[in-house]
């Protein structure tokens, strides 16, 4: 399996993207078949996001990295997942600025592609006007929104950047499905049949149900699912104790979590392995899953490949 398209990643081999073993993590990944890789970054304070972007430009501009993905700070502190609360913060255009500032002087005026951030969050209009404007993609996740934000800010986000808006992988940082209130899931799922969202989903085995990766599949089809590995540190090593962010994370039989709050911190698969896993265990087709893994992130991202 090549040429694999992974725009949710935060490292392997024991190293974050945005530290010193950024290329390892980066090599790990092309080995186990991605052709075109994003580097996720947890939410952070401004000067560490600005550190690590500043680290990651270098790899940018060499084609190791397609780009880099912002994950927060601005999430809901309530659906944050896996991280540091103390992190979090109001949208605010000014630090994209800044952070967008850092990457062209560091050499890559594009290498900012995406930015998770909840909708609900007061100032939430005035980031994605301003992520538009620098060419960066919002994605909506970790988030409590209503099933109206969400689609609200879903189809905004989609006519100002002309093509579908993207959601941090569906279902998890969210509140779940429930028929008497669909909130986020539901939304996201209606404006993918639409043709106005691409969602993510983590076929990992550990946090979305196989059959639940299928209903997913069979709803809105291979062109509005992007597969990701959202793999951390341990990815290629095992179990043991890890950084993720300024958190600790102890992964056990494959599945990382969180020492503070038992949450799920990420995943221990490549690509490939969710591809395989959504393969036999899920009953995706195969044609189907590699879409999703190739041409559908691909056209999340605006990404040439």
């Amino acid at each position: 399996m090549s040429g694999l398209v992974d725009i949710h990643c935060h490292g392997a081999v024991g190293s974050e993207f945005g530290g010193p073993g950024s290329r390892d993590a980066a090599a790990h990944h092309a080995q186990a078949g991605v052709g075109t890789l994003v580097a996720s970054l947890v939410s952070a304070p401004a000067p560490a996001l600005e550190e690590q972007v500043r680290a990651l430009v270098p790899l940018v501009a060499d084609g190791t990295l397609a780009g880099i993905h912002l994950e927060g700070p601005f999430l809901a502190e309530s659906r944050r997942g896996a991280h540091d609360p103390r992190a979090l913060a109001a949208p605010d255009p000014a630090l994209v600025d800044r952070l967008a500032e850092v990457a062209a002087l560091a050499g890559a005026p594009d290498a900012l592609v995406q930015l998770t951030f909840a909708p609900e969050l007061p100032g939430a209009d005035a980031l994605v006007r301003a992520l538009v404007e620098h060419g960066i993609r919002p994605s909506v996740g970790h988030t409590a929104a209503d099933a109206a934000t969400t689609a609200r800010a879903l189809a905004d986000i989609a006519d100002l950047q002309g093509a579908p808006a993207l959601v941090t992988h569906l279902f998890n940082g969210m509140p779940p499905l429930h028929h008497r209130a669909g909130g986020p899931v539901a939304a996201a799922l209606a404006a993918a049949a639409r043709g106005e969202a691409i969602v993510e989903l983590i076929a990992d085995g550990v946090h979305v149900a196989p059959e639940v990766v299928r209903m997913v599949f069979e709803t809105v089809g291979p062109d509005a699912v992007a597969l990701v590995s959202d793999a951390m540190a341990a990815t290629g090593l095992g179990d043991g104790r890890y950084p993720l962010g300024s958190l600790e994370v102890v992964v056990e039989g494959g599945t990382a979590r969180t020492t503070d709050t038992g949450s799920i911190a990420g995943s221990t698969s490549t690509l490939a392995d969710c591809v395989r896993w959504a393969v036999e265990v899920a009953g995706v087709p195969a044609d189907d899953a590699r879409t999703a893994a190739t041409t559908t992130p691909a056209r999340a991202l605006g990404l040439t490949r």
